[in-house]
């Protein structure tokens, strides 16, 4: 009986140490289930981690290609308004240029214009003279219409002697030896008359002028001189004023 307790008791001992060492295996077995899926989930954290790492590098590198590519935009957009500035200054440029230059052609052509010639008539005489000349001669003539008479014939000289082939000259001369006669200078007066006379016989103040000769030669005492020169105007100009005023002169002289 009690080696049968003992059998019994070895029994239930091996038991217990096969229990345990199943028990011990069971745990084994669990430890390494574990340990693998510590080391799958260690693995698939750091995949994830790299994944993460390798995103935000990408991220970051998509973040400067994105800032980059905005300062390009920033400085095309620039250049532009630039750009556009430039235009419109130099559509302004343009325009300041064009009013420029039509002022600078309508000066220019009111300058010629002073230059043309320009067609007058006096006397009954028709020619071109262009405007400075025009208006020296009448600045001359005004001074002899208000009377005074030696600045008109210093006036009408120098008129004489600027414009020597104008076309004023024949009546410049006639005014000019007026003027001298005006003043009691009657050897100007005269020779003035006369060249007015050699320049244009024709003209329609010569009888008025030959008249004038004559009121010259009797102021220098030659009385033949002058019934010759009322003669002469008598035949070239019988239906003038001057030559029946020369007429009633001649009865006087006689």
């Amino acid at each position: 009986m009690r080696f049968e307790f003992k059998r019994q008791a070895l029994a239930s001992l091996l038991a217990l140490m096969l229990l345990g060492a199943g028990t011990a295996r069971a745990a084994l077995f669990e430890d390494e289930d574990a340990r693998r899926a510590i080391l799958d989930l260690r693995q698939k954290l750091e995949a994830t981690h790299n994944a993460l790492k390798s995103q935000a590098e990408d991220n970051a590198q998509l973040r400067r290609a994105l800032v980059d590519m905005q300062g390009q935009i920033d400085g095309v957009q620039a250049e532009l308004n630039k750009s556009r500035g430039a235009q419109e200054q130099l559509a302004r440029d343009v325009s300041e240029m064009q009013l420029r230059q039509r002022d600078a052609q309508t000066g220019l052509d009111e300058r010629l214009r002073k230059f043309e010639p320009m067609t007058v008539k006096l006397d009954g005489i028709e020619f071109q003279v262009d405007q400075t000349e025009k208006r020296d001669y009448d600045a001359a003539m005004d001074v002899f219409r208000k009377g005074d008479f030696a600045a008109a014939q210093t006036s009408l000289q120098r008129f004489v002697q600027r414009y020597p082939q104008t076309g004023y000259l024949p009546s410049a001369l006639f005014w000019l030896g007026n003027a001298s006669y005006a003043v009691k200078d009657y050897k100007a007066s005269l020779s003035q008359f006369r060249q007015m006379l050699t320049l244009s016989p024709s003209h329609a103040r010569a009888p008025e002028a030959m008249l004038a000769v004559s009121n010259v030669q009797l102021e220098l005492k030659d009385p033949k001189a002058a019934r010759k020169t009322l003669e002469d105007l008598i035949k070239a100009f019988p239906q003038s004023d001057a030559a029946q005023a020369a007429k009633d002169r001649l009865v006087k002289l006689r």
